[in-house]
């Protein structure tokens, strides 16, 4: 079994990685988006001084992200289940170099954090 310091890094393509691989991929990725839109509403939702049930649900999906993310020590709980699939690159590297994409949990964590603390300072019920 290989450890995750001798596991390959670097983009493993599509067209290598089998039909697990590639479906845990997209939903990944799906997965990955929604963070993102439930962040986004954060921060509009904040902005725009509106509480509404999405902000509700979109704070509720972050939360749970930062519980999974705790879980896993800072790195994504489903990593080995990912490498097992025969994929060893973490979902931020297939967009960003290594070391951008180490950074990228705490950022987006911190972005989190803040959206959140603004959105309740500043929001009224809609």
């Amino acid at each position: 079994m290989l450890s995750a310091s001798s596991v390959p890094r670097g983009p493993t393509r599509w067209a290598h990685l089998g039909r697990g691989a590639r479906l845990f991929r997209v939903a990944h990725g799906a997965w990955g988006v929604l963070n993102l839109a439930a962040l986004g509403w954060v921060w509009l939702s904040a902005v725009r001084r509106r509480r509404d049930p999405l902000l509700a649900a979109s704070v509720a999906l972050l939360v749970s992200e930062g519980v999974a993310l705790v879980v896993g020590r800072g790195n994504c709980p489903f990593g080995p289940f990912q490498r097992s699939l025969g994929d060893p690159v973490p979902m931020f590297e297939w967009v960003l170099p290594p070391r951008a994409a180490k950074a990228a949990i705490p950022v987006l964590a911190a972005v989190s954090v803040v959206g959140m603390a603004l959105a309740a300072l500043r929001t009224r019920s809609s």
